[in-house]
């Protein structure tokens, strides 16, 4: 297949596949690839050469085992809202979009689960088991559109992740068809299981190990209140020590979320929340339960907030209001948007105790490069999410945002954090994965993927960086004479 013309491999392929996947579900004219050239890092964009949109398991697994025969690499997709270029497609290669695996096969109440394929979205799954009382807790701020297929490949978090946790916390069992078409099943209906634990490996692997075709998730009975606070800061670091102070002192709210003056003003020009536009940060910090328990933390959270500096303090009057409060963080990301032409959208995640210093480290790097940040933290868990705000159209704007915010993925690991929260690695932070981890572990990654993907067909190029590339990365930091990356000298 690789001594042919594009223009030929794609025609000969396109007629396997068609003879297993209906005719209309194999895409190959230019107008019908454009589409898929990218996914929410609209800022890399390849065109695939092939687009399949399989309707059954069965025909994922066929058009899996031509592809391994033809040696055609594959990258699966969900909805396309990933935010770190792991649905970026292979030029070479077919983009599997799972969109059309979009049932809900099975809600279970007495065992608090559901069985579902990998294009139902998100919210989805909470508006299906509502009627039984039940939900499902991870939510994405992108949870109206996001597939649970996405939110696993990525092990996605969302607002609620501090009390609730993350994907991974939150699945009993997936179902994987490998590259060669088998399929095997990770999990099961208890809480734990013999042998390895290949559901953790399989969540966050970024659709490197296998093709999710069904997840059973786990369903938390809908709280009897829960109640927000907004609070209001006349500093920044206030705000980020605040959120440390909450967590010290014993309380665990189910969601704790930080914004900064721009991020404000956008979400409340957009939204209309209710937030003070002359606030340097707010946070929102959320509990929820019985209504007795709610009561009493909600008068605890007030009182940390204000002993930590807070200026002022509402607690949201009823559901509506806290609705509110909430449509403005999670419009936050699109609010941004209309306020720059592009922005750049990091995720790291470091301990909370060192929220001031990476907060003062960040506008730092604002002020020096000249490109503003909009700050959108899941603050409780110390996930970042600064948005570096930039013109694509403008020479040299958009490497420069891309050289700010590999700075602020390396200040996240200088201070023990990680490069990553939820949005996974992808392409975009797939240099930074040099600066966290060294050759050996790396080597461990390479090893994995090769039992489940010997010619790594599957989603190549994203995530686990080559050895070699990590030496390059490590010579383009040389600080003082030396190598910020020594133990990669010899690569």
């Amino acid at each position: 297949m690789n001594t042919l013309t594009i223009p030929t491999r794609r025609e000969a392929l396109a007629k396997r596949l068609r003879d297993v996947v209906d005719g209309p579900h194999v895409l190959s004219s230019p107008e019908e690839l454009a589409p898929y050239e990218c996914d929410g890092l609209a800022a890399y964009r390849i065109v695939p050469l092939l687009v399949v949109l399989p309707g059954s398991v069965e025909e994922i697994q066929a058009v899996l085992r031509i592809c391994h025969e033809e040696r055609v690499p594959v990258v699966a997709r969900g909805a396309g809202t990933g935010l770190s270029g792991g649905a970026l497609p292979h030029e070479q290669g077919v983009l599997l979009g799972l969109a059309r695996l979009n049932r809900i096969l099975a809600i279970d109440p007495d065992n608090a689960c559901a069985r579902v394929q990998p294009g139902v979205r998100n919210l989805a799954i909470s508006e299906a088991a509502r009627p039984h009382g039940l939900y499902y807790a991870p939510d994405p701020s992108s949870q109206i559109a996001c597939t649970i297929g996405g939110n696993v490949a990525e092990n996605a978090g969302g607002v609620h992740c501090l009390k609730y946790g993350l994907t991974v916390n939150n699945l009993l069992a997936v179902e994987l068809v490998t590259i060669e078409g088998e399929r095997i099943t990770a999990g099961g209906s208890g809480l734990d299981g013999a042998g390895y634990d290949l559901l953790a490996l399989i969540t966050g692997s970024e659709g490197m190990l296998g093709i999710v075709t069904e997840i059973t998730v786990k369903l938390l009975p809908i709280p009897q209140r829960a109640q927000v606070a907004l609070a209001a800061f006349d500093a920044v670091e206030t705000a980020g020590q605040a959120v440390a102070d909450i967590v010290a002192a014993g309380i665990l709210p189910a969601g704790l979320e930080m914004m900064d003056l721009p991020a404000i003003r956008a979400a409340e020009d957009f939204v209309h929340a209710g937030y003070p536009t002359d606030a340097a940060a707010i946070l929102l910090c959320e509990v929820d339960g019985g209504n007795e328990e709610v009561s009493e933390d909600i008068a605890k959270v007030r009182q940390r907030l204000l002993d930590s500096g807070a200026q002022e303090v509402r607690t949201a009057s009823d559901d509506t209001e806290r609705a509110r409060f909430w449509a403005g963080r999670k419009a936050a990301f699109p609010a941004v948007g209309r306020i720059s032409p592009d922005y750049y959208c990091m995720d790291g995640t470091i301990p909370r105790k060192h929220l001031p210093r990476v907060l003062r480290e960040i506008a730092r790097y604002s002020t020096e490069s000249g490109l503003r940040v909009a700050n959108v933290f899941h603050a409780g868990d110390g996930n970042l999410h600064p948005l570096i705000l930039y013109d694509a159209n403008v020479p040299g704007e958009l490497e420069l945002a891309e050289q700010v915010g590999g700075k602020i993925l390396e200040l996240c690991v200088e201070v023990g954090g990680t490069i990553t929260g939820e949005h996974g690695v992808g392409l975009e932070k797939i240099n930074q994965m040099c600066a966290q981890f060294p050759p050996e572990e790396l080597q461990m990654f390479h090893d994995i993927k090769a039992v489940f993907d010997q010619y790594g067909l599957l989603n190549p190029g994203k995530a686990i960086p080559t050895l070699n590339r990590c030496a390059e990365f490590g010579a383009m930091h040389v600080k003082a004479g030396d190598l910020r990356f020594p133990h990669l000298e010899r690569f």
